[in-house]
């Protein structure tokens, strides 16, 4: 099905949005990763446990690498669906034509270009950080936990 007409306020604003979550998501994905994974296993060690809240410490150092790589994956294919979106063959749909020959038209071709960047960049991004949290995650659960 193909629109000829120019997304509405709200349909754009929810674009933008998810786009900066492509853009973003693996990045603070990583972030939370990092933050959790290690110092949950480094104060459970210091305290002398080897169970959070009543859960094996293995356990939850596996929630905290398979939920943030759940959320890099998420912001992955938030990007390659960006990505696909705006195609240069598909860009032209967004165009009405009653903008073929306005200075909007042109608008909307930047804007199409400049979202088509973001999804690289957040394609290139995601790939990286998520990357990161596996291997993290192989690291942290290879190894037993409180290991000196």
């Amino acid at each position: 099905m193909t629109t000829d007409r120019l997304p509405d306020r709200r349909t754009g604003l929810i674009g933008g949005l998810l786009l900066w979550f492509g853009v973003l998501g693996g990045a603070l994905a990583w972030t939370v990763h990092a933050l959790a994974a290690w110092s949950i296993d480094e104060l459970a060690c210091a305290a002398g446990s080897s169970e959070v809240a009543g859960m094996p410490l293995r356990y939850v150092i596996g929630m905290t690498v398979l939920i943030p790589a759940a959320a890099a994956v998420a912001a992955l294919a938030v990007t390659c669906l960006a990505w696909r979106r705006t195609e240069p063959g598909r860009a032209g749909r967004w165009r009405t034509s009653q903008d073929a020959g306005s200075p909007r038209a042109g608008t909307v071709g930047h804007a199409l270009g400049r979202a088509r960047m973001l999804a690289l960049v957040g394609l290139a991004s995601n790939l990286l950080f998520l990357t990161i949290i596996v291997l993290g995650g192989v690291a942290t659960l290879v190894f037993p936990p409180c290991q000196r």
